[in-house]
């Protein structure tokens, strides 16, 4: 059989064994799944902090859940795979599966000019890097968004980024993280970190959300938005927040007003209000280490 949603579902019971294979990587030597009949009770959810209010049942010819705690946390099991995995392209999400959990399914050779028939992906964003402290204000080079990504999820930023969670006066963290964290400005590319010196914009939009009790949640929220896609996301160095990277279009609509409209709709969506600081176009993003970020595929070729 080829990789298809139907085979997957056949060879794992419903989808069972992804929920207890996804569920296992959080909970190692555990039982993580209990079934009867065409129920598994509830367990722990490791997109809610661990709670047991994770319920799974057997609807059909399909396994979903749904979270007794969080009323938009519900689906099928391709859709809680997508938080696990982190990959939204759905012909991804299956050979991932297929490897992962060794189903042995048949992988269609592709032709070398398969490609010719898809999308053209291609798409470069460029934003400047700054050196710290904060107060300097002349980049040190021009990077894309993988090298970025690459800083982040290396151990280049790990003993600043545990130096600055350690502290708990919140003006000395401040200063700390402005003082030690390198940084850069994802909207696009400066001669001097001043809106009027921008260069060129890079079509890319930053969303902080500070003080979250939901990460893990709106994380796997924000992946699986409706409307916008994620190019990049990656835990803030506080520990506790979210920067978003978004792309928009600046050729018709300024960044402040796409801004202002990207913020109302995570108000209506996620009831959440946002940084306002984003509304500035020469924006500064502080480089914390997150190995567990988040690169959209199309800026991972070097």
């Amino acid at each position: 059989m080829e990789v298809s949603r139907e085979a997957i579902l056949d060879k794992t019971h419903y989808g069972l064994k992804i929920y207890a294979y996804v569920l296992r990587h959080y909970y190692p030597e555990t039982t993580v799944l209990s079934v009867k009949g065409r129920d598994c009770g509830i367990t722990r959810n490791p997109f809610n902090g661990g709670k047991e209010t994770l319920r799974i049942h057997i609807d059909g010819v399909i396994a979903t859940h749904r979270d007794t705690e969080l009323k938009t946390f519900n689906g099928d099991v391709f859709d809680f795979a997508q938080y696990h995995f982190r990959i939204t392209d759905e012909e991804e999400l299956l050979h991932k599966i297929n490897q992962e959990l060794h189903l042995n399914l048949e992988v269609k050779e592709k032709s070398e000019l398969d490609w010719l028939n898809g999308p053209d992906d291609t798409w470069y964003a460029y934003c400047s890097f700054f050196k710290a402290p904060v107060r300097n204000v002349f980049p040190a080079e021009t990077m894309r968004l993988h090298q970025v990504f690459a800083l982040i999820t290396s151990d280049k930023y790990k003993r600043i980024t545990e130096d600055l969670r350690a502290i708990t006066d919140v003006k000395e963290a401040r200063k700390f993280k402005a003082n030690r964290f390198d940084y850069v400005t994802f909207s696009g590319t400066f001669e001097k970190r001043n809106d009027n010196n921008l260069l060129e914009h890079s079509n890319l939009l930053t969303i902080d959300f500070d003080h979250l009790d939901n990460l893990q949640e709106l994380k796997a929220q924000l992946l699986n938005d409706e409307y916008f896609e994620t190019e990049m996301l990656f835990t803030s160095p506080s520990g506790d927040g979210l920067k978003w990277i978004v792309r928009i279009d600046v050729s018709e609509v300024t960044h402040s007003e796409y801004f202002t409209a990207v913020a109302n709709y995570i108000k209506y969506t996620y009831n959440i209000e946002v940084d306002q600081s984003g509304k500035d176009v020469s924006r500064a993003c502080f480089l914390p280490y997150d190995p567990t970020a988040f690169l959209h595929k199309r800026h991972q070729a070097l």
